[in-house]
């Protein structure tokens, strides 16, 4: 079995039902999943934008919140200090540069709905 990092945009997708969540499932399937530790605090903080967007929505919200606990995604630690250097050189947030550095030092596919995540993985060379 593979490998891939998945980053936030690509999880809320699968877990929240929205319409890239297909493409996602597809891109995932029978891969191991690993992510940084900031992983579940960015789905849980997408979780309440929803829910304040849609409160009608709660508790199917919180239910597909709840499925990140049965998804088997390992969580990993990342050197801060690293990422904070692959941030500045691609301008990316330093919560994006966690999926990219852990992507590269893995050595796995990223797999990502953000558009400048995944510019900033086919351009900017390691450290």
């Amino acid at each position: 079995m593979s490998a891939k990092v998945v980053d936030a945009s690509a999880l809320a997708a699968l877990l929240f039902g929205e319409p890239e969540g297909a493409a996602i499932a597809e891109r995932l399937q029978d891969a191991g999943l690993i992510a940084p530790t900031l992983l579940p605090f960015e789905i849980a903080n997408t979780c309440v934008k929803k829910i304040r967007r849609q409160p009608d929505q709660r508790e199917a919200l919180l239910a597909a919140f709840g499925m990140l606990d049965r998804m088997e995604v390992s969580i990993v630690e990342v050197d801060h200090g690293e990422v904070l250097a692959l941030a500045e050189r691609s301008r990316l947030t330093a919560y994006d540069a966690s999926y990219l550095w852990l992507a590269r030092r893995m050595s796995y596919e990223l797999v990502t709905l953000d558009r400048r995540l995944a510019a900033a993985g086919a351009t900017v060379r390691s450290a």
